[in-house]
């Protein structure tokens, strides 16, 4: 059987992906391709400029918004055991979130707003329309991203100190940007997620997740903090806005990744390795199944990787291109734009430098690891020629 892969043309993308090394736009990456059950793997570059240590197929990355179809998974377990429903209110497990207000409009005032419409539910969570998220806008410009920024309840792929219910706490103070149900807005529905996930198994989100997910499909190495003997996580970078230089991201918070330190992100707080997080693609791939077991059914994997979002629901800050929707937790393209833009494929990006699709089309996962934070909704061109490479290989 073909692998449907060209080696000479794997070269030239080892040699493209290398040249960001060589730029030193960024020290090091680690991309994965499965197809046709063969794994391919590209190791280039170190941990950080100043250090020599070499990139390997077991080093640990801060995967970002790579979690959200993690959390979305979770919740479809759950779904599937009878736990949770996709159309029951979250009132019960979430009474903070219970007779929310609705802004006017996303950019009123905090005390110009009317009654929800009706609660938030499951669904809403997973398909981002539990009218509220992230605003896409200068810091401060609107009143609900400025309160939201200073009750630290959008700190992105940063770890977050606040427990859970303080967290929960803090938002439940705000109003609503949106209806429930009217409106896609990115991120905070993933967290509010890993909360009911955990109020709804009286477990840690860690814990669910490593039982019913990570352990079955040996993913031993991801998980909300590193482990011992892991690995180093590679130094995260961002480029300087006044110098064009790009230097190192240091957080006030980067302990949270070596020990626990507040809420288990359900939108961001991961670390995995590319090698990991390319076997949970293969698991959607394969609708659900994995290694003889099986994570998910096939028709909730389907239902979960099919577009749910009308264009009505594309609010002002819905930065998704147009040939890209919304499913469970996940982006879904709707149709061909670019060629690895295939329609059916499934997948998302993270705000520090990871990217993760699967193509059911193409028997195809692509995992790309970097520690280049994202700093624009738009992917990064490296994102594009990675995945350029990759479908450029393709001979059959």
């Amino acid at each position: 059987m073909t692998t449907g892969l060209s080696p000479q043309r794997l070269e030239h993308m080892h040699e493209v992906l290398s040249g960001y090394v060589t730029r030193r736009e960024l020290p090091g990456l680690v991309a994965v391709i499965r197809r046709h059950g063969r794994v391919y793997t590209h190791t280039i570059g170190t941990l950080a400029f100043d250090d020599p240590e070499p990139m390997t197929v077991d080093t640990p990355f801060r995967i970002a918004s790579l979690t959200k179809p993690v959390t979305a998974v979770a919740a479809m377990i759950l779904v599937e055991g009878g736990v949770l429903r996709l159309d029951d209110p979250v009132d019960p497990l979430l009474p903070e979130l219970a007779g929310r207000r609705v802004l006017t409009d996303p950019a009123a005032a905090l005390d110009q707003t009317g009654p929800a419409e009706r609660p938030i539910t499951l669904r809403d969570l997973l398909t981002f329309r539990a009218g509220i998220g992230m605003y896409f806008a200068m810091p401060g410009t609107f009143p609900l991203q400025k309160a939201m920024e200073q009750a630290e309840l959008q700190r992105g792929p940063e770890p977050v100190a606040l427990s859970g219910d303080e967290w929960l706490a803090r938002l439940a103070e705000l109003p609503l940007a949106a209806q429930p149900g009217t409106t896609w807005m990115y991120h905070t529905s993933a967290e509010i997620l890993g909360l009911l996930i955990e109020r709804a198994t009286g477990q840690s989100l860690d814990e669910v997740m490593r039982e019913r997910i990570f352990t079955p499909l040996g993913m031993t190495r991801t998980g909300f903090q590193l482990r011992d003997g892991a690995g180093t996580l590679p130094t995260c970078y961002v480029r300087d806005q006044e110098t064009a230089q790009v230097e190192p991201f240091h957080s006030e918070t980067e302990r949270g990744w070596h020990e626990k330190i507040g809420l288990n992100q359900g939108g961001a707080g991961l670390v995995s390795t590319a090698g990991d997080y390319a076997s949970f693609l293969q698991m959607l791939l394969s609708r659900g199944a994995y290694g003889g077991g099986r994570i998910l059914s096939r028709p909730t994997v389907e239902l979960m990787t099919m577009n749910h979002l009308a264009e009505s629901d594309r609010g002002p800050h819905c930065f998704l291109e147009a040939d890209t929707g919304w499913g469970l937790g996940l982006a879904v393209t709707t149709h061909r734009t670019e060629a690895w833009s295939n329609a059916g494929r499934f997948g998302w990006n993270g705000g520090t430098g990871t990217t993760g699709y699967a193509d059911p089309a193409e028997d195809l996962v692509g995992v790309l690891m970097t520690q280049r934070f994202l700093q624009s909704p738009s992917a990064p061109a490296m994102f594009g020629d990675f995945w350029t490479q990759t479908y450029a290989a393709i001979e059959d």
